[in-house]
């Protein structure tokens, strides 16, 4: 029989490495439990920009079409990556709000992997993975954009500073051609990123090769069979007006008006990415040590700010997740920086970052949990009005084209009818097209026309047979059915249907 003493050097041996294994699986799990949580929250209140998204994934799943409506199709999903990996969830799954959830845990925590590992790599302390990824989970904008694009850019991005840390040029290609395809605009991250390394030429062929390999199938199916390789998005964007004063540049002012609590936390990284970002530069031309350390972080919030740049002169609406490049870079940058700060000055900063996230959460539960709409929105109804109303219009329509009121995205869902919208009708893009070529240089018509080449320009507008439209007053007497909506951006209205022709 074995004594207790002698079973103890066993115990005492496992113990050193059980340690490392729970200190591995920590981060992934914590972050898969706290993404879980916020999406169980969030669910009910996804902007109507995710459910054109998720229509789009829904009729991949269950149609094998790739359209907003199965009644047509259009290439007007900014982000195909996304679309695919939704799509091959909901067909496992059969629901693609579930998706949508099962995608954004499983991006977040490649995401927090990501960040642990790029902290490795650069040597800062362990605190700074679960820090940068707490401040990007609980920004409020970023909070109103899930279910789109965001959160795979963001990992996308940190995974490529990752790579091009590591100069491993083969997979840093793999990720910056699936950059390309979660939206293309995220090359421009991805080109400063690259450009930001020290003989940033060493393995470049490989890298620029293995991306195209990486995005070229998409993009050469696409111009082949849904008539332009970059979504039709490019052109309806930048042809569509400011809201009002506002426009992408001045657009945080907008939001500040509207939702100052949620708008100053979701822009403060900005602010202070900026004063810290002139700190750093200082302290890199003394040959700081820290501030090299913090070179591929300060990359990345560059990176955001030409982001931002660019976006500005493309002259484009404030939609709030356009901001998302911008703030991702310049958070994960300040979190390495309170990371790497001097003791002398840590507490003060993590009280700062502290601060941050408990005003977040703040800001997102106060007004009632769960919530009816995202911190920051600007949609006219809320998620569960839409889809409400798509039902009850689809037992109205009965087959007939319905053309919405501007926003399309959860009655779409909802109805699974023929609605005309701009992001729906084929033939209702060749106007922007047109429009953006006229505006163009002629690099840019070149451009338009080698992307827009295999597109049907002989498609005409669909004629609706109904239309729905919105008044603050009394629907007209013709109006076949209404709807009360509201939301903080707009107010209370009246949504109604009334048909095309009287």
């Amino acid at each position: 029989m074995r004594s207790a003493s002698a079973e103890l050097p066993e115990a005492t041996g496992a113990l050193p490495v059980a340690m490392p294994t729970v200190r591995t699986l920590a981060l992934p799990a914590g972050a898969a439990v706290a993404s879980a949580v916020v999406f169980l929250l969030a669910r009910g209140s996804l902007i109507d920009d995710t459910y054109i998204t998720l229509s789009y994934a829904k009729n991949l799943a269950f149609h094998a079409h790739w359209g907003l409506v199965e009644q047509g199709t259009a290439n007007t999903a900014t982000s195909p990556l996304n679309v695919l990996a939704l799509a091959a969830v909901t067909f496992v799954v059969r629901d693609a709000v579930a998706a949508a959830g099962i995608v954004f845990v499983a991006t977040q925590v490649v995401l927090a992997l990501g960040l642990r590992r790029l902290a490795d790599r650069t040597g800062l302390p362990s605190t700074f993975a679960p820090l940068a990824f707490g401040l990007l989970l609980l920004n409020p904008l970023l909070l109103s954009s899930i279910g789109m694009e965001v959160t795979l850019g963001a990992a996308g991005v940190v995974w490529t500073a990752v790579f091009a840390a590591e100069r491993r040029a083969v997979p840093l290609g793999a990720v910056i051609g699936l950059l390309a395809l979660v939206r293309i605009d995220l090359l421009l991250i991805a080109a400063v990123v690259f450009l930001a390394r020290r003989e940033f030429w060493a393995g470049i062929w490989q890298t620029v090769l293995t991306a195209f390999a990486v995005m070229f199938p998409w993009f050469c199916f696409s111009w082949l069979a849904l008539g332009s390789a970059v979504p039709d998005t490019l052109v309806i964007k930048i042809t569509q007006l400011p809201w009002g004063p506002f426009s992408f540049t001045n657009g945080p002012l907008l939001y500040w008006r509207n939702y100052p609590a949620a708008a100053g936390l979701s822009f403060l990284p900005l602010l202070l990415g900026g004063l810290a970002g002139v700190v750093w530069l200082v302290q890199l031309r003394r040959g700081s040590a820290t501030a090299r350390r913090l070179t591929p972080f300060a990359a990345l919030a560059i990176a955001g700010a030409l982001h931002y740049l660019a976006y500005t002169h493309l002259g484009v609406p404030p939609y709030h997740w356009y901001y998302a490049p911008s703030i991702i870079g310049a958070t994960i940058f300040l979190a390495a920086c309170v990371s790497a700060a001097p003791a002398r000055a840590r507490i003060g900063v993590v009280a700062l970052a502290g601060a941050v996230l408990v005003g977040s959460v703040a800001v997102y539960v106060l007004p009632g949990i769960p919530r009816r709409f995202a911190p920051i929105t600007s949609n006219h109804a809320s998620t569960m009005e839409y889809r409400e109303i798509g039902e009850e219009l689809a037992s109205i329509a009965k087959g007939k084209k319905v053309e919405t009121a501007g926003e399309v995205g959860a009655l779409a869902y909802a109805c699974d009818c023929q609605l005309v919208d701009q992001f729906s009708d084929r033939g209702a893009v060749d106007p922007a097209i047109a429009e953006t070529k006229r505006r163009s240089g002629e690099l840019g018509r070149a451009l338009l026309e080698m992307n827009f080449h295999n597109f049907d320009h002989s498609v005409v507008p669909a004629s609706p047979d109904l239309i729905l439209a919105t008044t603050h007053s009394a629907p007209p007497p013709t109006a076949l059915a209404s709807w009360t909506i509201d939301s903080p951006w707009m107010g209370t209205q009246r949504l109604y249907l009334i048909p095309a022709r009287s």
